[in-house]
């Protein structure tokens, strides 16, 4: 027993803690709005195998208010180079994300990013070949790879079990009224948030496109502003061609009401339908076999089979599998679930949506050239 009590002993004055002989990540949040919350809810729960190293915010009251019990920098240069952290997370304003993803691969640190990646086709790809060069992880808040049973839809999708995939759907319907985008000035700007498609509905898209398991090759789309008086739309549709010929189609808006706030999936194949979706916070889930058999109880005894009965309440804070996922990458080398070219080939993809409307035409995906959310500066001048 006494080597046993030693081990402990030196975790404990080292501050190191280890689970299968891995070390304690610490992680540094940048931002501390609301989205921080989670964030730190999840570093909670992976508390054997990371820290909250310190916080950065432009306000100190933030900081303070999110946790008093750990450093302070106002300056995420500083923080980077002072604190030295495994792991940055990053929940700045989409339009800062770029510069401080930059810096932190640069300086040595894996990341965590919430979406999108950036606001600019050129500077995601440049995230991601940077992430690869520096052999870094990154991680996107592409919250609903990580929620239940979707990893198991995703994989029988792609291992062919339900047939060839004909075509696609999602709508996100998540109302936001004026005091939401008055809530700060840079919400619904074309510089640093983007619309109800880029801000809203970009995971979503994320999400059917990993599902579907084919490259989008082609957008054709519309925006429009319906309630919000904001610079970018609040209602937007596209539909995405695919290399495979089916299609993907796209509903993203904010203009619905902010008490009944929605989202939906479906993938429709030659041998069955997988339909899933949250609504006013609670989960909904229908998989059906090409007779139309229900096959939920399946997925959910597999679910609980690999996860145990806990991993079923993952919805309620998939950032807490987002860290998981990601430390465990780090720990053995290999590429998080949503992973740097989710972040590039997601943005690539809105970049190619917004383009398209801005042109009134279609237009081919990947992108060959630059494309911004500020190159829509403009879009909506002389409508309201």
């Amino acid at each position: 027993m006494r080597p046993l009590f030693l081990y402990y002993l030196i975790c404990k004055l080292t501050s190191k803690c280890y689970h299968s002989g891995m070390e304690k990540y610490k992680v540094l949040l940048i931002g501390c709005g609301r989205v921080a919350v989670k964030h730190l809810k999840a570093i909670k729960k992976n508390s054997d195998r990371v820290e909250l190293a310190a916080l950065v915010d432009v306000s100190e009251e933030a900081a303070k208010k999110l946790d008093p019990s750990v450093p302070y920098f106002k300056d995420y240069k500083e923080a980077i180079t002072t604190v030295k952290p495994d792991i940055v997370s990053v929940m700045v304003p989409s339009g800062l994300h770029f510069e401080i993803a930059k810096f932190a691969l640069e300086n040595g640190c894996n990341l965590l990013l919430e979406k999108p990646m950036t606001m600019s086709s050129s500077q995601s790809r440049d995230i991601y070949e940077l992430s690869v060069k520096t052999g870094k992880k990154l991680a996107m808040g592409h919250i609903y790879r990580y929620f239940p049973i979707v990893g198991l839809v995703h994989d029988d999708i792609n291992e062919g079990k339900f047939g060839k995939v004909t075509h696609g759907s999602i709508f996100v319907r998540w109302g936001h009224g004026d005091d939401y985008y008055g809530s700060a000035a840079w919400r619904g700007t074309w510089k640093s948030d983007g619309g109800a498609l880029m801000n809203q509905t970009i995971h979503a898209i994320d999400l059917l496109v990993w599902l579907m398991g084919s490259k989008p090759v082609e957008a054709v789309s519309m925006i429009s502003q319906r309630r919000a008086h904001i610079e970018a739309e609040d209602l937007g549709m596209a539909v995405l061609k695919m290399d495979d010929g089916s299609l993907a189609s796209i509903e993203g808006t904010t203009c619905t009401s902010d008490k009944d706030k929605a989202a939906e999936f479906s993938v429709f194949c030659e041998n069955g339908v997988i339909t899933m979706g949250i609504r006013q916070g609670k989960p909904s889930l229908n998989i059906r076999d090409g007779n139309g058999k229900k096959l939920n109880g399946k997925y959910i005894r597999r679910q609980i089979k690999k996860g145990g009965i806990s991993s079923l309440l993952g919805a309620l804070n998939p950032h807490t599998a987002i860290y998981t996922d990601l430390i465990d990458s780090i720990a053995n080398d290999r590429q998080p679930i949503a992973d740097a070219y989710a972040g590039y080939t997601s943005v690539d993809n809105l970049m190619g949506i917004y383009k398209s409307a801005k042109l009134h035409q279609a237009v081919k995906l990947p992108l060959e050239e630059e494309f911004s959310s500020i190159d829509m500066s403009g879009y909506f001048e002389g409508e309201n």
